[in-house]
């Protein structure tokens, strides 16, 4: 596979949307099975992909970054970065295709993530990810990543937070 990291910009926004929402949907789907298996809660996986579509541009420049990793014109993984403080930006909807996994394309995806958030100028970089997904936080440790308590500009409401792990990684 060749896979490669595109940064999408304003400018080439509309030619990627459905690329985007599929991604969105298509990892949202698959937490909210495994959330519901797990621990019984069920997500608003429409309201949420309409939330976000309506607010696409919180992962567009100049404080934030929506990257897409395609094979070709095929896109198999997707991660975005949102400022959420003033120095401190977080990974949001970091996601790749089932079948595509374990060949290095959630690293190449979490790697640009980082080099972003740090030409940015972020000083760190936080993320949320639910418990169960056991191999994707020990990627984000190999990364440099370690666990902190919930931090209040996490979407996660906190009635959730005990299915959680929240992470940080200073840059």
């Amino acid at each position: 596979m060749d896979c490669s990291i595109v940064s999408i910009r304003k400018n080439n926004l509309q030619g990627n949307l459905d690329e985007i929402q599929d991604l969105f949907w298509e990892y949202l789907e698959w937490a909210n099975m495994r959330l519901n298996q797990e621990y019984s809660i069920n997500l608003e996986i429409k309201s949420i992909i309409e939330q976000d579509m309506q607010k696409i541009e919180m992962f567009m420049y100049p404080y934030s970054r929506l990257l897409l990793a395609k094979d070709g014109d095929f896109p198999v993984g997707i991660v975005c970065i949102r400022k959420i403080l003033q120095d401190v930006g977080e990974i949001k909807r970091m996601y790749v295709r089932p079948k595509l996994r374990g060949q290095g394309i959630g690293r190449l995806l979490l790697e640009s993530a980082v080099l972003e958030s740090r030409d940015i100028g972020y000083s760190k970089i936080r993320l949320d990810s639910t418990r169960f997904m056991k191999t994707a936080h020990a990627l984000y440790k190999s990364a440099g990543f370690y666990e902190i308590d919930p931090y209040l500009e996490s979407e996660i409401p906190s009635m959730f937070h005990q299915y959680w792990v929240f992470m940080e990684k200073q840059l």
